[in-house]
């Protein structure tokens, strides 16, 4: 009888305030149902700063992020000093695939109201989203007695397991070199004093001893300096590239025929074009394990190819994470996966592809052969 009574109360409550109607909705997932509840609130001007959260969230569950986020903005505009419209916001730009700018609200939440559980939880997220796995282990880790318990379960496992495998994380990488676009050459060229590209070419001229013009894929592409350095000996340029902003700058060289967002894993492993000559400058140091790459490149290398690449230097001869969050390899570790992967090596030698605090770092410059 009691538990009738109780879900009498809940339906009561309900009928009687749209707020707590609105709630039970969203826990329902009744998203449409939300929007049109609370959107006429909202336009009558009765729409507070939980009528605005609330339908927030309704858009974002109904998958009108546009709309969701562009509420939620004009929510912190009217409420800045608010924690929870700090929060809304975040939860809106997160959902559209925004996570710095996510973050940034999420911290301004926690900054208002440090004891906001909901944010410290969307902040660990934000931070996974991004690929950032300890950042966001040290958010959930601070979390104590939060509901539901096995979401955050899942969270902190997904963490855990993005630490233990053997690459960087995709959404890292793209996020780190999204940001990095905006002066990657001049930093590049500069400071990090980046030679890959360079050393690549005159190894291609050794290893190739005078051939011919080259259909090329550039895998990692950047801005585009390898199909700068490239350029002389190509008939055809592709490139690939995790960060759709790097895509941009490289598309504006008006070097390449084809370029795409795409991770290279799972780009090598798919039916498409095969080419001469594969290059990855700088690239496979976000990756620990090179043997789905090297099989990848060997079934999308013409009989003959060439696949180039440099790589960071491994104090063993297995492959290890450096402290800068990109992956070493040992000579012998190369050698070996090359020829699992059906790939002669053609040529191997010490090279230092970039400086970092000015002091150059020990790698390899590597050409590998398609028999």
């Amino acid at each position: 009888m009691s538990s009738f009574l109780t879900m009498a109360n809940v339906r009561l409550q309900a009928d009687q305030d749209p707020l707590f109607r609105g709630e039970v909705l969203l826990e329902e997932g009744r998203f449409g149902e939300v929007i049109e509840l609370l959107s006429p609130l909202l336009q009558a001007g009765r729409g507070g700063l939980l009528v605005r959260t609330l339908l927030t969230r309704g858009f974002l569950g109904a998958g009108q992020r546009e709309q969701g986020l562009a509420l939620a903005r004009d929510t912190a505009q009217l409420y800045p000093g608010a924690a929870v419209a700090s929060l809304s916001l975040g939860e809106a730009l997160l959902a559209c695939g925004r996570p710095p700018l996510a973050i940034a609200e999420f911290q301004r939440a926690l900054r208002s109201d440090p004891d906001l559980a909901e944010a410290r939880y969307m902040l660990g997220c934000a931070w996974l989203e991004a690929g950032e796995a300890e950042r966001a282990l040290r958010e959930f880790s601070s979390l104590h007695a939060y509901e539901p318990a096995d979401v955050l379960d899942r969270r902190i496992a997904e963490a855990n397991a993005m630490l233990q495998a053997p690459r960087a994380n995709s959404r890292y990488v793209q996020h780190l070199f999204d940001q990095f676009s905006v002066n990657y050459d001049e930093r590049m060229l500069g400071s990090l004093a980046y030679r890959a590209p360079d050393i690549l070419r005159d190894l291609y001229g050794f290893v190739a001893s005078g051939g011919g013009r080259a259909d090329i894929l550039d895998l990692g592409c950047g801005t585009g300096l390898v199909a700068a350095a490239f350029a002389d000996i190509a008939s055809r340029i592709d490139g690939i590239d995790l960060s759709p902003q790097m895509i941009v700058k490289a598309r504006a060289r008006g070097l390449y025929a084809d370029l795409a967002v795409a991770d290279l894993e799972s780009f090598l492993t798919s039916d498409g074009r095969t080419y001469d000559l594969i290059v990855a400058a700088d690239t496979l140091v976000y990756l620990g394990d090179l043997a789905p790459t090297l099989v990848g490149v060997r079934g999308r290398l013409k009989h003959g190819g060439f696949f180039l690449f440099t790589v960071e230097k491994a104090e063993g001869q297995g492959f290890e994470l450096g402290p800068k969050r990109r992956w070493r390899h040992g000579e012998e570790y190369l050698r070996t996966v090359a020829a699992n992967a059906g790939l002669d090596l053609a040529g191997l030698l010490a090279a230092s592809p970039r400086n970092e605090a000015g002091v150059p770092v020990d790698g390899f410059a590597v050409a590998l052969c398609a028999p």
